[in-house]
């Protein structure tokens, strides 16, 4: 009941704050254009709660609907004009040129970008820890191994972009599949220097961009050699006279790579005798542990912790190059995001990788458990993800009005009403079928 608490706060927290933003882009922007704005809502549907503040008496709100917002404005179209005096006439969003009205409409999803790069070069300033690029030793099957990848391997760049932590590598790996091109990889291996590995095209082009990317290719994290911590006293690693500090060499005469293989092998062991070489204080032995098996499953447990965290790497830059990395952050994640919607539209890719709130909630969760860094980082993403969105050119969405202004500056007359009405309830359709699939997917993903 907590876990899912905590995961609705965090959602809830983080889609608020960036409805918030996205509003205030427009607010603030039709204000310095001189536009009249009646209301600012938080949520959509019928109001309940309001408060009037400022000269023009703007009803700051929160409606019932959370997934929403907007900015209500005088306009023509909405309102009757009939009796209002010539002062408030020249305040109403229609009668502004079309370049006004175009800096309202973009000033929302503009603030989303702004937003992400401020979080962004804040998390660049203050140093953000995250897992090297040294992969795991590729199982012998898979194209990272064909392609020369080893075992401790650390991955310092992908066609000449730096990737010193893992999510850098993901990052790369994807843009070259995106691209449908090779990915050059130069590697830093312990006791040959420089090495460079290439992972070819072909394997890449129909690289499933859902999910695990990397692990698909066989490029995992390298974990640390499995050595004990804390011994639980009566527990099956206690019996067997293990002790913290022990590094576990080999199973039942077969090598062992990590802590994460060590964990499954014993799982997959519940119940059964087996004997690990252990090497302590210099000296190889020989110890037979039988792990107890959970009760209700078929795992089997020693009881000793196992040292899993990986190799990190705290990267921190000041303010002017952290703001240059904000800035780039953003410009890339929006291109890979309009790559990755063009090629569902091609469909070059799954459809599955639309997500929708139930998703979103989940992440959310998880990161905020996981500490602010992550969180803020999730905060960021997703304000990209609502800028680029917004800016499709959708009817209904600021993509869609900033098409029809376009067509207006191009033609030199606005769009016929009766083009945007039908336009609109395209637009609405749309959005409601892409909310359905998003829920859907979102659904097998919790079922499955």
């Amino acid at each position: 009941m907590l876990h899912t608490l905590q995961t609705l706060l965090a959602f809830f927290v983080a889609l608020g704050s960036l409805i918030v933003i996205h509003e205030l882009g427009h607010y603030l922007v039709a204000r310095w254009c001189g536009v009249k704005v009646l209301r600012f809502s938080v949520g959509m549907g019928k109001v309940i709660f309001s408060r009037r503040f400022g000269p023009d008496q703007t009803e700051w709100a929160v409606s019932i609907l959370p997934l929403g917002g907007y900015v209500k404005m005088l306009d023509a179209r909405e309102q009757d004009l009939g009796k209002l005096p010539p002062h408030d006439l020249e305040r109403e969003f229609t009668r502004q040129s079309v370049w006004r009205r175009i800096a309202i409409v973009a000033a929302g999803p503009l603030a989303n970008f702004l937003l992400a790069i401020l979080l962004f070069a804040g998390l660049y300033m203050h140093g953000v820890k995250e897992p090297a690029s040294k992969v795991a030793a590729p199982q012998q099957a898979t194209t990272a191994y064909s392609a020369g990848l080893r075992g401790g391997d650390l991955i310092a760049s992908v066609n000449g972009e730096a990737t010193l932590v893992w999510s850098d590598l993901r990052w790369q790996i994807i843009e070259a599949a995106l691209a449908k091109g090779e990915a050059r990889l130069q590697v830093q291996r312990t006791g040959h220097g420089a090495v460079s590995v290439t992972l070819p095209a072909t394997s890449l082009a129909n690289l499933d961009l859902d999910g695990d990317v990397l692990g698909k290719l066989g490029i995992a994290l390298a974990r640390p050699l499995p050595v004990l911590g804390k011994i639980v006293d009566g527990g099956a690693a206690a019996r067997a006279g293990l002790r913290s500090g022990d590094l576990i060499i080999g199973v039942d005469g077969k090598a062992v790579q990590d802590g994460i293989a060590f964990i499954d092998i014993m799982r997959a062991s519940g119940g059964k005798t087996v004997t690990l070489k252990v090497e302590r204080a210099g000296q190889s032995l020989l110890l037979p542990v039988t792990p107890e098996v959970e009760p209700g499953t078929a795992f089997g447990r020693i009881k000793a912790e196992v040292a899993l965290m990986p190799e990190m790497v705290t990267l921190a830059s000041k303010p002017p190059v952290a703001l240059v990395k904000g800035v780039v952050k953003v410009w890339d994640t929006s291109v890979l995001t309009l790559k990755m919607i063009g090629k569902m539209i091609q469909g070059e890719l799954s459809l599955k990788n639309v997500t929708g709130p139930i998703t979103i909630a989940d992440y959310a969760g998880q990161t905020a458990r996981v500490g602010v860094i992550s969180y803020l980082s999730f905060i960021a993403f997703i304000s990209i993800s609502l800028g680029v969105m917004n800016l499709l050119p959708i009817p209904v969405l600021d993509g869609g009005h900033l098409l029809y202004y376009a067509v207006e500056v191009l033609t030199g007359r606005p769009v016929s009403e009766r083009v945007v009405a039908m336009s609109q309830r395209l637009g609405v359709g749309l959005l409601v079928a892409l909310m359905a699939l998003a829920v859907f997917n979102d659904l097998t993903r919790l079922l499955s």
